[in-house]
């Protein structure tokens, strides 16, 4: 068996082509054939984890096991009583994976055996499940159907994050054989698209581009000219490589019957900060915004400890960021980078309600639109700037 890491290399497609023809007959003849889907995702999984990735494919299915065990010991436990202290300990048991395996990079090295491809995504997931269990959505999650839930292969590395009830529903419907050629065309749309964004501009820019602009930048002397290219070639990257990435993710699933939402809406035509995370990175900013924002402002609230819900939301995006800083690595430019856009969003806001309250006097037409998305994305650059590390090079920390 061929062994490679999901969507790097085009033989993988070559692959995935012949593999799932059966399954695209079958399914155009309007079979179901979930049976061939589950040996498509093992196989795929086994080649995503198995040979020299071996150690992450064992440490992939100690997680998986660990996690199905707690979820339906928790959903055992939901359906009797609703105690809080319950929650976090189970909250807290279903992340200890991820920080463990974060925390191994700071200071506990040999706990690297536990990290694999995905665990951050893989551990939303399943936070996701035991906080809507909690919730009282999800009344009935049996192991295999969780399983086929958590171990889809072809969001498994990065994302997007799906939601188990919209998951689940999708999995359990009939797909007619007309729905499903329009998802299958979409799909093939998707993975070409992909290609065109991830192999051939993130490359372009990420291998040939931004080693120019780092050098010069670097060895010139013009930090500022060329920190100021490195800002814009780098995001430009960043956005092409992920967004490729998730055009490959969601072409995929579409080939298999899963209609997965997209990741990126056109994030660069932003016309403020708020809008810029409603498009970029959607299904990790969606998932962030519902499970710690609007969850730790409801506590705030409910809790009084702030009597101004201004003044919640403020300290709600504060945390939100540098959780989120946090959770991409515990470096100063990262913790930065969080800093940053909880500022960013917090006057953002400020802007908002100015420009509600006086929406008279502020004009509205195609030249502010089009300065307002010039800003938003001049901030958006500087924050990957920061999240880049150049700064910290530049500065010969």
């Amino acid at each position: 068996m061929v062994c490679m890491a999901p969507y790097e290399n085009p033989v993988y497609f070559v692959i995935f082509g012949i593999a799932a023809a059966p399954l695209v007959a079958l399914s155009l003849a309007g079979k179901r054939a979930n049976w061939y889907r589950y040996l498509l995702s093992l196989y795929f999984l086994l080649m995503s984890f198995g040979g020299a990735n071996a150690r992450q494919g064992i440490a992939l299915i100690f997680f998986a096991i660990f996690q199905v065990a707690l979820s339906q010991g928790y959903l055992l436990y939901r359906r009797r009583r609703n105690r809080t202290e319950v929650f976090i300990l189970a909250v807290a048991l279903s992340l200890s994976p991820l920080i463990a395996f974060k925390l191994s990079g700071i200071a506990f090295a040999k706990l690297s055996a536990i990290g694999f491809l995905g665990i951050s995504y893989l551990t939303f997931k399943s936070v996701q499940v035991i906080i809507e269990m909690r919730d009282g959505l999800i009344k009935h999650c049996g192991p295999v159907r969780y399983i086929r839930f958590l171990l889809f292969f072809p969001v498994i590395s990065a994302g997007p994050i799906d939601r188990y009830r919209r998951f689940d529903a999708e999995a359990e419907a009939r797909l007619e054989p007309g729905c499903y050629a329009e998802l299958l065309e979409k799909g093939i749309h998707s993975i070409f698209l992909g290609f065109l964004y991830n192999h051939i501009l993130g490359r372009l820019l990420g291998g040939e581009l931004l080693p120019i602009v780092e050098d010069y930048a670097l060895t010139e002397g013009n930090v500022f000219l060329g920190s100021l290219m490195y800002m814009y070639v780098y995001s430009l990257y960043l956005f092409f490589d992920f967004a490729g990435y998730t055009q490959f993710a969601v072409g995929v699933s579409r080939i298999l019957g899963f209609d997965i939402p997209p990741n990126f809406n056109k994030p660069f035509l932003s016309r403020n900060m708020k809008d810029f995370w409603n498009r970029w990175h959607m299904s990790l900013s969606f998932w962030f915004r519902d499970y710690v924002y609007m969850r730790l402002l409801m506590l705030l609230m409910r809790k009084k400890v702030c009597k101004s819900r201004v003044l919640a939301s403020n300290i709600a995006y504060f945390a939100l960021f540098m959780l989120m800083g946090a959770w991409h690595g515990l470096t100063r430019y990262y913790i930065a980078y969080g800093l940053f856009h909880a500022i960013a969003m917090c006057v953002n806001d400020a802007w908002l309600r100015f420009k509600k309250k006086h929406r008279a006097r502020i004009p509205q037409n195609r030249l502010t639109n089009a300065v307002a998305i010039a800003l938003t994305f001049h901030v958006a650059c500087f924050g990957f700037l920061i999240f880049s590390g150049f700064i910290e090079t530049a500065a010969g920390f």
